[in-house]
């Protein structure tokens, strides 16, 4: 099967970067066709740093602190991101809210680890969202990968994965059963997106034949 032109993006990342080393281990293995370009973490501490610094990724540190206001960070992030010329920027672990600029409108990408809308909104990441679900008594969980809008875990739903809640989940197990969902969710929307396979009209998101949406200037 012959691999689509590389789709190149930038990584926004807060934290481990388990999201991203995925990225680029598919990516180093032939198995995703994406050209990492930059990735732009909110803290220096991220560990996703030392990923992209192996990878031989040109990274850059944009704390929220050193901005007047969540549009001054946005643009400082979307400043970085329009040099680099990525198609792009994918969400991987990035939990600060940033307003997306009118040119970005359905190129950022965020993935939420449960099944939107249910289980979404500001203050639900990370194991907040999995006590949650667990609390309410959710037979099924998942990830959910869409385009980031500006409002939290908001914007069209590009693909979905669901996942079991068991009766002896904890947290820390059903939140390693929804990583593992992650881990072939978001690669697979990245290679739908290189394909030129999505397409979006309002809040519905199509998914085409390979090749079905190329841009004019393509």
């Amino acid at each position: 099967m012959t691999m689509p032109k590389r789709l190149p993006i930038a990584a926004l990342i807060s934290g481990s970067g388990r999201t991203l080393k995925n990225f680029i281990d598919l990516a180093a293995a032939g198995e995703l066709p994406i050209d990492i370009r930059l990735v732009i973490s909110s803290t220096p501490t991220a560990g996703g740093l030392k990923f992209a610094e192996d990878a031989g990724i040109q990274s850059i540190v944009l704390k929220r602190s050193h901005a007047a206001s969540d549009q001054d960070y946005s643009h400082r992030i979307f400043d970085a991101c329009r040099p680099a010329a990525v198609e792009y920027v994918a969400m991987a672990g990035f939990v600060k809210f940033i307003p997306i600029p009118a040119d970005w409108i359905n190129r950022v990408i965020n993935i939420h680890p449960a099944l939107l809308p249910s289980f979404g909104g500001e203050g639900m990441y990370g194991h907040h969202v999995h006590e949650a679900v667990l609390a309410y008594g959710a037979k099924v969980s998942g990830c959910t990968v869409h385009f980031a809008d500006n409002q939290y875990d908001h914007g069209p739903i590009i693909h979905q994965e669901t996942v079991p809640v068991l009766n002896d989940d904890t947290p820390d197990t059903l939140a390693a059963r929804v990583f593992e969902a992650e881990t072939r969710a978001y690669p697979h929307v990245l290679r739908l997106l290189a394909e030129r396979r999505v397409s979006v009209t309002g809040r519905r998101v199509i998914v085409g034949s390979p090749g079905l949406f190329i841009k004019a200037n393509e």
